[in-house]
């Protein structure tokens, strides 16, 4: 510890005078840390392979909601960023991030109004769309308000929503085109499930199946006449995948640049684990009780990492300890089969189970190179889930 008190810490993160003042042992905890040099990894990674691939990259936002990161991404290569809702878009547009794609369809009359509002202040947002009602809603609103949307259908390639591939998607692309205040600037077809298909060769069938009726509607637009560029999707798991389908043209992944324990478990394509992307991203916890000499608990529990999983926290530089969770505000550590004694007061890293969520429930992220703290950032997209 460097001496410092808590108020003195908490005045330093308040102001952002940090320069190298902090370590990873001043921070308040549980806090969540980034290596900056295994993200800068990642990122540098995945620039280059969509580079050498000649597709472009718009990383996804519901990953970090964090616009210091998004702007990291754009100076690095990427063409801007994803957002979940129009709330994370919100965000990062009043943080000066540019090139936004809202990937949900925008239906309610609230989010519609602020699509209309957003479009107005940032007129190269990407907005989705699946369904003709919607559709014309969202021409009604723009015309009220004197802008025109850019619209890019969604495509039913997954298990979630989206219009069917083919004549249906080519009727609602022609709608598109037809009115006045929207303009057709793309598809998206994004199979979540496909990226966490467990082994390399099964994943690779299930997004070339995926993607396969997504090409073949691009196609078809084409030759009907319909300019549709744009194809859009594809994930950290399928990231090496997409760029051998022939018609995909940009690729959205989240989870690659800080990495989690669901993706580790996919599979390699050699056939051992995921090592694609180095781990950045971990939660910083304490020792707050020793009950016995087998147990520890911690102050990191339900609050502290994601629970949406069956897979349990895994603890850093200490192997051995089997995490459990210990509530809302805590877990349970074994320590009986720890390489290194765990005591009281210690402080252990954990690598999270689902890097999205995990970070959601955090205020801000400590950027770290080796034990300094070099920055703070704040996850101000934190909770719009709107």
């Amino acid at each position: 510890m460097s001496g410092y008190s808590y108020a003195e810490v908490e005045r330093m993160l308040a102001t952002g005078d940090i320069d190298g003042r902090l370590t990873r042992h001043d921070l308040p905890t549980p806090a969540l840390l980034l290596d900056l040099d295994a993200f800068e990894s990642n990122v540098g990674a995945m620039v280059r392979h969509c580079r050498e691939h000649g597709l472009a990259l718009r990383p996804h936002g519901k990953t970090h909601k964090c616009p210091e990161i998004a702007r990291f991404l754009t100076q690095a290569g990427a063409v801007g960023a994803c957002a979940a809702k129009v709330s994370e878009a919100e965000v990062f547009a009043q943080h000066g991030v540019t090139g936004l794609l809202v990937t949900t369809p925008v239906v309610s009359r609230y989010a519609v109004e602020r699509a209309v509002a957003l479009a107005r202040k940032q007129n190269d947002t990407l907005f989705l769309a699946d369904h003709a009602a919607n559709v014309r809603a969202l021409d009604a609103a723009a015309a009220e308000a004197g802008v025109v949307l850019n619209i890019v259908i969604d495509l039913h390639v997954g298990r979630k929503g989206g219009v069917l591939p083919g004549l249906p998607a080519l009727e609602l692309a022609r709608l598109v085109a037809s009115l006045k205040n929207l303009k057709l600037s793309g598809l998206q077809a994004y199979a979540g499930f496909a990226s966490h298909t467990i082994g390399y060769d099964q994943r690779r069938t299930a997004s070339t199946e995926a993607l396969g009726p997504a090409v073949e509607t691009k196609r078809l637009l084409a030759r009907h006449g319909v300019d549709c560029a744009l194809l859009t999707g594809g994930s950290t798991g399928t990231y090496d995948i997409d760029p051998t389908i022939e018609g995909v043209t940009e690729l959205q992944p989240g989870s690659f640049m800080f990495m989690d324990l669901d993706y580790s478990g996919i599979g390699g394509r050699d056939g051992g684990p995921y090592r694609d992307f180095r781990t950045a991203l971990t939660v910083l916890s304490t020792v707050v009780s020793k009950p016995t000499s087998t147990l520890a608990i911690i102050d990191g529990g339900t609050k502290a990492f994601s629970t949406d999983r069956p897979i349990l926290p895994e603890a850093v530089g200490v192997d051995g300890i089997v995490y459990s969770w210990g509530g809302d505000e805590h877990g349970k550590l074994d320590v009986r089969g720890a390489s290194a004694a765990v005591e009281l007061g210690d402080r252990l890293e954990f690598v999270v189970p689902h890097c999205d969520p995990t970070v959601n429930l955090y205020d801000r992220i400590f950027c770290l190179r080796s034990d300094v703290v070099e920055a703070v950032w704040p996850i101000a997209a934190r909770g719009k889930s709107q």
